[in-house]
């Protein structure tokens, strides 16, 4: 694992660069490359700086990371809408491979993704990690890093929904949904790179324990360690409490 500590924007400038240079790569080698987009607000410096870039968009199929079960695509809160408006409406990529995640035929959903992901292996996965540890909608006592499924339905603990409901996305703690579809730990391992973007001190003590402490499912973001190829981004926050 690859760290990087530097202040939010050019944390953000950084990164954005790193993504750059495995997409181009991957573009040299086959034309096309497949990327997964996270979101939440300690995402849109990055993804403000993502854009700046050179990447060839019209060559870039993107995935994401999770989405609220049965929340409509255009309400301010869905990641669907996050993407849109944040990245894909202004770069234009090739493809863009929303979860749909209000469909009635959830399950069939499911196994349409998975088989997307199946027939595009990642290139680079673009990552955050909850204040709770989790890696997209992965928190501790759903995730699970040998699980067999890409993609699965499941339910948000209390500490990711006050999350949600913390950075402005709900009006009231009734209203964050209880249940979402997220993209696996295995899903997002599969990835040939990995680009962990974490700024703020909310999110100082996950950190610490992904990096210092055991690798162990009650803390999800521990798992990236196992992984050949990953960069973490941290602002002076962010990595405050590592020793």
């Amino acid at each position: 694992m690859k760290l990087t500590i530097q202040d939010h924007q050019k944390l953000a400038q950084t990164a954005a660069h790193d993504v750059e240079k495995h997409l181009e790569k991957a573009i040299s080698e086959r034309s096309v490359a497949h990327l997964i987009l996270a979101t939440g607000n300690s995402q849109l410096k990055f993804l403000a700086s993502l854009k700046k870039t050179k990447i060839q968009w019209n060559k870039v199929i993107v995935f994401h990371l999770d989405e609220y079960l049965g929340l409509d695509q255009n309400h301010p809160a869905s990641f669907r809408n996050y993407l849109r408006r944040n990245i894909i409406d202004v770069v234009k990529p090739h493809l863009f491979y929303p979860l749909d995640a209000d469909r009635e035929d959830l399950d069939q959903m499911i196994k349409e993704y998975a088989g997307l992901l199946r027939r595009h292996p990642v290139d680079v996965a673009c990552i955050g990690i909850g204040e709770n540890g989790h890696l997209a909608f992965n928190d501790p006592g759903v995730a699970d890093f040998n699980d067999k499924k890409l993609i699965k339905e499941v339910l948000l603990d209390i500490d990711c929904r006050l999350q949600q409901l913390n950075e402005g996305w709900f009006e009231h703690m009734d209203a964050v949904p209880k249940k979402a579809v997220t993209l696996t730990i295995p899903a997002i391992m599969n990835a040939n790179h990995i680009n962990c973007f974490v700024p703020d001190d909310r999110k100082a003590k996950a950190v610490k324990n992904a990096l210092e402490g055991d690798i162990l499912a009650s803390c999800p973001a521990s798992v990236l360690r196992k992984h050949p190829s990953v960069n973490l981004f941290l602002d002076p926050p962010a990595a405050s409490l590592l020793s």
